[in-house]
């Protein structure tokens, strides 16, 4: 009797990454909208075609204006997720370190987080002003807490024998906190700076639109009053490949800095 190989069917589910289809995919997706817009099936006042939305970015390029609002908007979310995200560290290191700081900090982080930070824009505004101030501090706190979370949950996920090891060598606890600690709760820690990144951005948008004189959401509160898709578009596309670079940027520091898992 002749033998049958028998296929293997244990793989389970392990989608890999196919090269260049999501980059087709989007440039389906532009032609699709150039042809509905140059065909005259939706109103190009309230839909633009992307061609003329790329040649409004040209034109804000070269008149200085996109880089402009592109420059304030960018001090405004480095320095509120810089704030953010370092004071969030801290707090989510000594959550997962000591005893007090857990039981006091834990309940706090978790009754504060589901607030939509936004809806403290009036209040900030009230404590620290209508300028600078009030938006920095807006995105600092969006972006505190899910960092705060996400390094407290990265250091209770470390195996507690490599501090015990650690210990049993005789370590100080600054050098376990450095050696072992940080090192075991960096994968945390970069992924709670890509989830508070995305809030960041929203926050920023949200706080320029709100009041602010120049920026992204600036622009794009602007445009909408006037009318002027292209200029509202323009002001979407950019805060997406702000955010792409951003995430890009991550990606590359979680690969560099990961490289040993």
């Amino acid at each position: 009797m002749r033998s049958r190989e028998i296929p293997f069917r244990g793989g389970g589910f392990a989608p890999e990454r196919i090269p260049r289809v999501g980059a087709l995919a989007f440039l389906l997706l532009l032609a699709a909208w150039e042809g509905v817009c140059r065909a005259g099936l939706v109103s190009l006042f309230t839909l633009p075609a992307p061609s003329r939305v790329l040649l409004t970015l040209l034109e804000m390029a070269t008149s200085g204006e996109l880089f402009f609002h592109l420059r304030a908007s960018l001090g405004r979310l480095v320095l509120g997720w810089s704030l953010g995200a370092l004071s969030g560290v801290a707090a989510g290191l000594a959550i997962g370190v000591s005893s007090l700081a857990r039981s006091i900090g834990l309940p706090l982080v978790s009754a504060l987080f589901p607030v939509p930070k936004i809806a403290l824009l009036p209040l900030l505004i009230l404590w620290l002003g209508i300028g600078e101030a009030s938006k920095v501090a807006t995105i600092a706190l969006g972006t505190f807490f899910p960092i705060a979370i996400a390094t407290a949950s990265g250091v209770d996920q470390i195996p507690k024998s490599l501090v015990r090891m650690a210990q049993s060598f005789d370590l100080a606890p600054r050098a376990i906190l450095a050696k072992v600690i940080l090192p075991g709760a960096l994968p945390g820690v970069l992924a709670g700076c890509r989830i508070s990144s995305s809030i960041a951005l929203v926050l920023l948008t949200a706080a320029e639109m709100i009041g602010a004189e120049h920026g992204i959401g600036a622009l794009v509160l602007q445009a909408g009053h006037l009318m002027r898709s292209d200029r509202l578009l323009a002001g979407v596309v950019l805060l997406s490949v702000l955010g792409l670079a951003i995430g890009a940027t991550i990606g590359a520091l979680e690969r560099r800095l990961l490289a040993w898992r």
